[in-house]
Parts: C-alpha cells; structure tokens; sequence
C-alpha cells in the first residue's frame, strides 16, 4: 500500500465529516452567509502566509536541488497564485489592505500552523509534506465533491470561483504531484516512520476540521 493510500484511510473518519459540515455544504448549494465567508477569506488568507513557510522549510531541509526547487515552486504558487485568488476576494467584498493589515489569525488558526510549522522544523522533507498534505488534498476533494453533487456550483457568482479554483487542472495537477512526491520518498520505509507521518496528517486533519468549525462560528 502506498503511504497516501494509507493516510487516507486513516483519516477517512474526519474527511467524511468536511462534506457535511454546514460551511461546507453552504459552499455547494450557495446558502453560506457572505459574512461567514468573508471572515473564512481573512483567516485563510493569513492561514498561506504560515503555509508558505512551512514550504519554504521543505527548500531548507532538502537534500537535492531538484528537491529543493519543488519545494520553491510550491512557494511561489501560494504567494503569486492561491494568495491571488484570495486577494480578488477580497476586493470584491470590499476587504480593504488596512482590515488585512489589522486582521491576526484566530487560535484554532494559529494552533493549527503552529503545529505545521513546529513538525516541519523537528522533521524534514517527510514530515513537511504528511502536513500539507492534509489541507491541500482535502481541498480537492472538498471542492471536486461539491461540483459532483451540484455542477450548477461552479456557475453561482461568489462561491462558484472557490469551487473552480480547487477543481482546476492546475490545482488538481499540483496536488497530485505532492501526493506522488511524499508516496515515491516513503517507498519502503520503515513502519515507525510510516506511523509518524500517519500521526501528522490524521493531526492536521483535525485542525482542518476545526478550521471549518471556526469559520462557521466566527470564531476568534
């Protein structure tokens, strides 16, 4: 068994709960109050910045340069391209660059990348992947989900380019070049180690779950 077929089923049980969790679905069917997304937006947005850096790590601690410039690229995608998107949300619900400014990530935030960060620098390559692994395959199957349920999705006039945005060839594409990478650095193994980055991922899982609970609640 590959080592992202094996953290998958050991997240399984958290994952099935994100496609019923009402931000979710409110995502899905349009219901989500805009206000509700608009606290996400903020959240998120600083969420890339930690996100980011726990990347960077990985071009820190890479033992080769091909290694290292697949860790830069993955930075530079976050900064140039997700950021983007964030951004032009932004704008268009009227986030001004002072409230970005201002805004300082909520505690389930801050534990979260906390966490993140504090893995990739005990660890390496490994354990820096096993923890945005979480986040960023969660969020195609989140978003590729919705569009199966609902096509019309992708078509509603705020929520649809999130739904977009994560099904994109792009997206999808670098998604699964991070799930190839960590499968191909993992081949044989030894199983404290598999154990270990099974632990990471199911515990960033978590934290996504309780990132969803706090976008809902607003919660600071």
């Amino acid at each position: 068994m590959k080592l992202t077929a094996r953290l998958y089923e050991a997240a399984r049980p958290v994952w099935a709960g994100y496609h019923t969790h009402p931000f979710v679905t409110g995502l899905g069917d349009g219901s989500l109050p805009v206000e509700k997304f608009r606290f996400f937006l903020l959240q998120d947005y600083l969420y890339l910045w930690e996100y980011a850096q726990v990347f960077a790590l990985g071009v820190v601690k890479a033992n080769t340069p091909e290694l290292m410039r697949f860790f830069a690229d993955n930075v530079t995608q976050i900064l140039d391209g997700e950021m983007d998107i964030h951004r032009a949300y932004m704008a268009r619900l009227g986030i001004t660059e002072a409230q970005v400014a201002a805004a300082r990530p909520a505690l389930p935030n801050r534990s979260y990348t906390s966490y993140m960060l504090a893995a990739a620098h005990a660890g390496g390559p490994l354990e820096i992947l096993a923890a945005i692994l979480a986040c960023s395959w969660s969020y195609a199957e989140i978003a590729g989900q919705l569009l199966a349920q609902n096509p019309a999705a992708i078509d509603h006039p705020l929520y649809g380019e999130w739904v977009a945005g994560y099904t994109s060839e792009d997206y999808v594409r670098t998604n699964a070049a991070l799930m190839d990478r960590l499968d191909a650095l993992t081949e044989g193994c030894p199983p404290e180690q598999a154990a270990r980055l099974e632990d990471i991922f199911v515990a960033c899982s978590r934290y996504e779950a309780l990132f969803w609970d706090m976008a809902w609640a607003g919660e600071e």
